[in-house]
């Protein structure tokens, strides 16, 4: 809310935004595109502490940049084509989706240590309090919503 006085506007505290801030990125799937989306989503973070007051400890923000790094990695590997990361937030969590253009459902493995590879999304479901895939018109969306904390 804006207070007016004698023509002037005074911040009264209670301006915060009502929509989430959202952010997205097209990568091609080239050499250096999943670093690219890792100082994409770095950015996204500072702009989240800057413009929705958000406190994000430590452990969110390198969570935040893992899951990138897992969900990116996947569409690199997987679609063989150009992918798209979606970041929106506000002061409680962040949301982190990958658009491609693989029409096939990644599979979420059960916990085995003994298994060499393929605990991308075993990774992502350990950090976030929630994973989802779906399938869009042109292929899947796969992505994780993580609460934001203070510690």
């Amino acid at each position: 809310m804006i207070d007016h006085l004698d023509g002037a506007v005074i911040p009264s505290g209670f301006d915060v935004p009502v929509e989430p801030l959202r952010r997205a990125a097209h990568f091609t799937g080239e050499p250096g595109c999943i670093a690219e989306a890792r100082d994409f989503a770095t950015r996204f973070l500072e702009q989240l502490r800057t413009e929705w007051c958000a406190t994000i400890g430590r452990r969110t923000d390198g969570a935040a940049l893992l899951v990138v790094s897992e969900l990116v990695t996947n569409a690199d590997r997987h679609s063989g084509g150009p992918y798209i990361l979606e970041l929106e937030g506000t002061d409680e969590a962040i949301t982190v989706a990958v658009y491609d253009s693989s029409g096939t459902l990644p599979r979420v493995f059960p916990r085995d240590p003994q298994r060499i590879g393929c605990h991308g999304l075993e990774i992502v479901r350990a950090l976030a309090r929630d994973l989802f895939v779906e399938r869009v018109p042109v292929g899947k969306r796969v992505g994780a919503v993580l609460s934001l904390d203070a510690g």
